[in-house]
């Protein structure tokens, strides 16, 4: 196994990763959350989306 070090400030590494398959809510019907967390701090941040999402 290989031994991954730890951030040495926050936001140097984090974790990115997607929930879908929600039910719509909000005015804009979202339906997805984007989750990051910054390893450093271990602090979660959700951001609604939308599944279908694109880089534009």
């Amino acid at each position: 196994m290989i031994h991954i070090e730890e951030p040495k400030s926050p936001w140097e590494a984090f974790h990115m990763d997607w929930v879908t398959a929600l039910p719509p809510s909000g005015d804009k019907g979202y339906d997805a959350c984007l989750v990051i967390v910054d390893r450093y701090r271990k602090t979660p941040i959700f951001l609604r989306c939308h599944k279908d999402e694109t880089a534009m």
